[in-house]
């Protein structure tokens, strides 16, 4: 039997590093294509270029954080092309006030100093339990120098511009996971419940010992996750 296409968008300041355990440990049941998120300022503009680095014919489609944002928009731009969607650790919402002034903040710290912006963010990226572990640090901060300052602003943009997806939530046909973290700073688990409310038949699942950057945090459990969602 023919292994389904598997899409991953990552998040902010993320590349192919962020789901490396877990692309290994999906490689039995799906073929994963984890798609570069840095080419445009737009949420729209992000979810074209997905769109065009995407499989042929129908995929299954999971989306981290902003990658979550893109997801929700690609479902508007090609809907029939995805057959299953996984969004972890996002939320439907636009941004608020206080979250653009505090990105337009960190735009600015990079073009000043932008090794600091990944450390300034790391107390909200991960659960109190895993900030000592330097391995985990260490990978997110490689990633983050890895985009490097320019992409992280055009995606800071695309951010501070997306839409309220929640009006559209409605129009999701496909079985859909969605999955919170306990310890998710920046994206708290009513703002995912609120998500998976809005879409017709979604299943919610909380991580319990997890910060926003679950796949990394404990990838073992984001894995059994995603195998549940691909089996179903």
């Amino acid at each position: 039997m023919e292994r389904p296409n598997l899409l991953i968008l990552p998040g902010l300041l993320e590349d192919a590093d962020a789901f490396q355990q877990v692309v290994a440990a999906l490689g039995e049941v799906v073929t994963p294509v984890i798609a570069d998120m840095t080419r445009a300022d737009t949420i729209e503009g992000l979810a074209a270029e997905a769109i065009k680095q995407a499989p042929t014919g129908k995929f299954f489609l999971a989306g981290h954080s902003m990658g979550g944002y893109v997801a929700l928009e690609v479902m508007r731009q090609a809907p029939d092309r995805v057959a299953k969607l996984a969004l972890l650790n996002t939320n439907a919402r636009p941004d608020t006030a206080e979250a653009t002034e505090n990105r337009r903040r960190l735009m600015a710290l990079a073009d000043k100093d932008f090794p600091a912006v990944p450390n300034t963010l790391m107390p909200k990226l991960m659960a109190p339990a895993h900030l000592g572990d330097t391995v985990l640090t260490g990978t997110i901060g490689a990633m983050a120098l890895a985009v490097g300052p320019q992409a992280f602003k055009r995606q800071q943009q695309a951010i501070i511009g997306r839409i309220d997806s929640r009006p559209h939530l409605k129009d999701i046909k496909v079985p859909t996971l969605v999955v919170a973290a306990r310890y998710d700073a920046l994206m708290p688990v009513e703002m995912l419940k609120e998500m998976a409310d809005g879409i017709p038949g979604a299943r919610l699942a909380i991580l319990e010992e997890s910060g926003h950057m679950a796949s990394i945090e404990q990838p073992e459990e984001v894995t059994a996750l995603l195998k549940e969602w691909i089996a179903a």
